[in-house]
């Protein structure tokens, strides 16, 4: 009796922290910044909808992000010009995906093009309208944008740990060898661990 209710004992923990575990990275991975959380709850950004229709959306907050291909100032406010990517549910753009549109986005304030060129911001705010420009040669009708907030995201590197049995406090899995070690992320039969590149705050 006595080992039974150990074995299950061990079981539970075994589970336990796993979940535990999974359920801490959910809960912090959709966490939208406050300084892109705008005033509604779900800001539009679907931007090749406004593209076909921009005026049905005039005065519709948005949120859109992307990597900063130009930046103008101006008396008092600061023009960037944003090849928009989609956004995950952290407002984070998406890396490595393609461009949907581009959109111009208009910040109160003095804003410094060597902080802000080439960049992965978000914006939020409303869509005041369009404005016609070029890019490169070519002519093109921008989505603008007010935005009464941004967030600038930095580029960085994480190491990704490979796949395996589920982690306990005895190691993976309790019974698949090796935990936490010197060694840890190299073998398991599933890969090694590999790095990434991410946008963070």
């Amino acid at each position: 009796m006595f080992k039974q209710t150990t074995v299950r004992s061990a079981q539970r923990r075994r589970f336990t922290w796993p979940a535990l575990a999974v359920v801490m990275m959910l809960s912090g991975c959709a966490t939208v910044p406050d300084a892109v959380r705008g005033t509604s709850p779900t800001p539009q950004q679907d931007l090749v909808r406004v593209l076909n229709a921009p005026s049905l959306y005039v005065g519709q907050e948005a949120r859109f992000g992307g990597k900063v291909v130009k930046v103008t100032n101006l008396n008092g406010r600061t023009r960037l010009e944003i090849a928009s990517v989609p956004l995950d549910d952290s407002a984070r753009p998406r890396l490595h995906q393609v461009s949907t549109g581009r959109v111009v986005a208009y910040i109160n304030g003095f804003l410094e093009p060597m902080d802000f060129n080439h960049q992965w911001v978000t914006v939020v705010g409303p869509i005041t309208g369009t404005e016609k420009g070029a890019v490169d040669k070519a002519e093109y009708t921008f989505v603008v944008v007010r935005a009464d907030g941004y967030k600038r995201w930095q580029l960085t590197q994480q190491v990704v740990a490979p796949m395996g049995p589920p982690m306990s406090p005895w190691g993976w899995g309790g019974r698949y060898g090796r935990g936490w070690g010197p060694e840890w992320g190299v073998g398991y039969g599933y890969g090694n661990a590999q790095v990434e590149t991410v946008l963070t705050e």
